[in-house]
């Protein structure tokens, strides 16, 4: 049976504390830009609500379940010595299956919101005990019973991704007798330079409002008496690691709230969402994804005057502390002598390779340092042909009963399993120490 490993001292903690402990290579460039010193393994804030806690048990959370890191600041001041807020945003779709109501009241007990891509998800939410005024329900599609229920409950925000959605939750909301706050979610059309499976900032991308549509239907949105406009949400991709998109996006999000200000909208906060992106190629060169260099664009770049700026960081936390651990099954060559190994894992574990011909680094654990390397593809048991996890990958002689691992499989991998063949759900092991 294929296992999660969660491996957040190994993968992670234990790999950035020489560079973050104390260092001048991250603390110190992250220090100015966020007043905020965070040793991993240790967190101390100056924050309106304490989070210091046992050592590393924020990140524990964190990284092993699925959590978006998501920061905000008062006005656009980052050397500001006050952070606004302080958010873990649960994203319940990673790890979803594995959590249990206890482990959401932990989360609760720190002040945790909760992003929600889905009516069951709030539902989830709300039943756990989290605090509605916490909770953000997103999503570019929401069904009708979905958007009562959020209304009811008085959440946050509703993120609308249509003009249609606007009206909807306003129609829905005078039927309550109730104002709902919500947020635009724009498409700025920006290239992310990025996999176009993962790609969601571009004109013709299913998520968002067209900024020109916006414009065009500025009255009428305003017009629209049972919403309250409290922010914008701009999210263009995912896996981006040409930084300078984001400088792109920074300079579009200028415009876009000038020009809707102009119109007469105001904004609480302005979510420049997420995307940045982790070395899957080699992970252990770059444990941690290059969070300073992307603070200081938008430091550079934004201005959006006072308002609450807001990051959400998912794969660039979690993608490095998970890997996927597989039995090699058979060894195998086809008739035009191409070498296969067949694991017990498959996309039904990690489907990411099979979705979109994304790469996971693969190591063979159990083969002796002094084996002899051949070239392989690896493969697993699903009836699909695209059920490859590498091909021409080089590993140490391997035959069954070895170990590999499947790297960088924190993010986008237990969340997206499936009973596809009547598989098994992956088990999932979560330590300090392996």
């Amino acid at each position: 049976m294929a296992y999660f490993r969660g491996n957040f001292i190994i993968a992670f903690f234990n790999l950035i504390k020489p560079a973050v402990n104390y260092s001048q290579h991250l603390a110190e460039s992250l220090r100015p830009l966020l007043q905020i010193l965070i040793v991993f393994g240790d967190i101390l804030p100056q924050l309106s609500v304490q989070l210091t806690a046992q050592p590393g048990s924020i990140f524990r959370y964190a990284l092993l379940h699925g959590f978006t890191l998501r920061r905000g600041f008062s006005g656009n001041n980052f050397i500001a010595p006050a952070v606004y807020f302080f958010q873990l945003i649960q994203h319940f779709g990673t790890y979803a299956f594995q959590l249990r109501f206890h482990l959401l009241a932990v989360i609760r007990e720190y002040g945790l919101g909760i992003d929600c891509a889905s009516g069951n998800e709030l539902r989830k939410a709300v039943e756990a005990g989290f605090a509605p005024e916490g909770i953000v329900y997103a999503g570019v599609g929401k069904r009708d019973k979905e958007l009562r229920y959020a209304i009811e409950q008085g959440i946050m925000a509703i993120n609308c991704e249509s003009i249609g959605e606007l009206e909807v939750v306003d129609a829905l909301s005078a039927e309550a007798g109730r104002v709902t706050d919500v947020a635009l979610r724009i498409n700025p059309d920006i290239d992310p330079k990025t996999n176009h499976c993962i790609d969601t900032g571009q004109a013709d991308s299913k998520f968002g409002i067209s900024y020109e549509e916006v414009l065009e239907h500025a009255a009428e949105i305003k017009s629209l008496a049972h919403i309250n406009i409290v922010g914008i949400h701009l999210h263009i991709g995912s896996q981006i690691r040409e930084l300078h998109v984001f400088e792109n996006m920074c300079n579009k999000v200028n415009v876009i709230v000038e020009n809707l200000e102009r119109l007469g909208f105001t904004f609480r906060f302005v979510d420049v969402g997420g995307g940045l992106g982790v070395n899957y190629d080699v992970p252990e060169n770059e444990p941690i994804p290059n969070f300073a260099s992307l603070f200081s664009i938008v430091h550079n770049h934004l201005r959006v005057g006072d308002k609450e700026v807001h990051f959400e960081f998912g794969r660039s936390i979690v993608a490095e502390c998970g890997e996927l651990i597989t039995t090699v099954l058979f060894n195998k060559t086809t008739a035009t002598g191409r070498k296969l190994v067949i694991v017990d894992a498959s996309m039904t574990e990690l489907i990411r390779p099979a979705l979109y011909g994304s790469y996971h680094n693969i190591e063979n654990i159990t083969a002796d340092e002094e084996a002899p390397r051949d070239k392989y593809t690896v493969v697993g048991t699903a009836c699909e042909s695209t059920d490859v996890f590498d091909q021409n990958v080089s590993l140490r002689r391997t035959q069954r009963g070895d170990l590999l691992t499947i790297k960088s499989a924190g993010a986008y991998g237990m969340s997206m399993a499936s009973r596809y063949n009547l598989h098994d759900l992956p088990g999932a092991v979560y330590s300090d120490e392996i």
